[in-house]
């Protein structure tokens, strides 16, 4: 390890206007900009810098901006030896106090620049670093405060034991094949009929298996959607059709407008409720394995910590979970959601919809394929959108997302990028707001404040 002080960080508000363009939309969140908190971390040694993402939907992300320049006096003038050497209690040190909302979001993006800084010192890919440590030093990094009645530290370096003479067999499949990936590019709720055909079609003849859409504003437009999608990529058993509720409904609602369009055969149903409301998806998940063709339940995307998924696990509320893992404290805490998943025999997938989320997932997806996982069809979601603004973009081939092969947590985004897309000072932003094609949501907040301090 080489030893190296942390002595500045710079943060960004980075945005873009994807509401102009209809992109990423669902029934809750109809006017979304995508956006990242994005951080970059100095060390003495110049060579090495690290770069993490938190991301979110835009409007308060400046309030994720302040908090991480508030949080790096807990981390400044701390070696990378001082931290990496006792990451879970420098992790705890973090997170104490607030655990969910814009603080834990501020320490996703700065813990993941450190596990960006780590790799990059070490001149591995993230998922090369965390499969090259033995399980005693990967276990470390991870605060088992809080779930320790669902899995120890014992526990998880046995499981990471027990496989380890597979690993090698799981390397070389992904090398050869790619981790599998669903596409979620047939999802916006906006879409026109003819866009969303299109769109099944274009992803039907990339080879993709598993198609991911959000329902709509009522049970007779999810439905007509989901019939649609059906028609279009086929009714065979080997195309699976994944639909999305981004917690529209509540639970009697989500009840019965799956039973309305479960003769298009959906696989699951993904956040049908409130992510808080752990009684109402096993109330949910109980009603859905009566139907005629089954429905699996499946959250995780906005689970705030790994205390929230513990819950599920105790009452049984989901079939599978998806790990956002810049919407959880960082890398730590996503390896403490897989060591309780592994424990109870839950499947993991990996969300990927905002920005530099699926940069980040496949790290970790990745790992748990080759360390962790019993599972072999575990899949990483897919959108097409803001790979272009990465140094180090993920890459899709047959459906199947390619190993990374540079340092880092493919979190570095290109200098153009901020230059074009930081909020409000942005080149990009600024021609929208002079041609008046967007308006400058800072300003109009101040004057509001304003307004009412008089």
């Amino acid at each position: 390890m080489i030893e190296a002080e942390i002595v500045d960080i710079e943060v960004y508000d980075v945005r873009f206007p994807t509401s102009m363009w209809q992109i990423g939309n669902d029934a809750l969140h109809t006017n979304p900009n995508h956006a990242c908190t994005y951080v970059i971390i100095y060390t003495t040694n110049t060579k090495y810098k690290g770069y993490g993402i938190a991301a979110t939907l835009g409007r308060g992300n400046e309030l994720v901006v302040q908090t991480c320049k508030i949080l790096f006096t807990l981390i400044k003038k701390r070696t990378t030896t001082e931290i990496y050497s006792n990451f879970a209690s420098f992790w705890r040190q973090l997170t104490t106090g607030a655990e969910c909302g814009v603080v834990h979001l501020a320490t996703a993006a700065i813990v993941n620049a450190l596990w960006d800084l780590w790799a990059r010192i070490e001149d591995k890919p993230v998922w090369k670093l965390l499969t090259d440590m033995t399980p005693e030093q990967l276990v470390s990094t991870v605060d088992f405060r809080y779930i320790r009645d669902v899995v120890t530290e014992e526990e998880a370096i046995e499981m990471l034991k027990k496989v380890q003479s597979r690993q090698e067999e799981r390397k070389k499949i992904l090398e050869s094949e790619g981790h599998p990936a669903y596409t979620a590019d047939i999802g916006c709720w906006s879409f026109s009929n003819q866009q969303l055909r299109s769109a099944c079609k274009k992803f039907k003849k990339l080879e993709f298996k598993e198609y991911k859409t959000c329902v709509g504003p009522t049970i007779p437009v999810s439905w007509k959607k989901c019939n649609l999608i059906r028609n279009v990529i086929g009714k065979r058993n080997n195309k699976t059709l994944i639909v999305d509720a981004n917690q529209f409904w509540d639970k009697h609602e989500a009840i019965a407008s799956v039973k309305g369009f479960n003769k298009t055969r959906p696989y699951c149903i993904e956040e049908p409720t409130s992510s808080d409301d752990v009684l109402g998806h096993v109330a949910i998940r109980a009603a859905l394995k009566e139907l005629k063709y089954p429905v699996r339940v499946s959250c995780g995307e906005t689970c705030a910590n790994r205390v929230l998924f513990k819950q599920f696990l105790k009452y049984g509320g989901i079939d599978f979970w998806n790990i956002h893992v810049g919407r959880l404290g960082g890398v730590n805490e996503a390896l403490a959601v897989y060591f309780m998943a592994k424990k109870h025999s839950i499947p993991v997938w990996g969300h990927a919809g905002e920005v530099g989320s699926s940069e980040m997932i496949q790290h970790l997806q990745i790992w748990n394929f080759i360390c962790l996982s019993e599972f072999t069809d575990i899949k990483i979601e897919y959108t097409s959108h803001q790979h272009g603004y990465f140094e180090d973009p993920v890459f899709i081939r047959n459906a199947a997302y390619l190993l990374p092969k540079r340092p880092g947590f493919s979190t570095q985004l290109k200098n153009k990028c901020i230059m074009r897309w930081s909020y409000p000072q942005g080149t990009r932003w600024k021609y929208l707001f002079v041609t008046r094609r967007f308006k400058n949501e800072l300003n109009y907040q101040k004057k509001f404040v304003h307004r009412k301090k008089k």
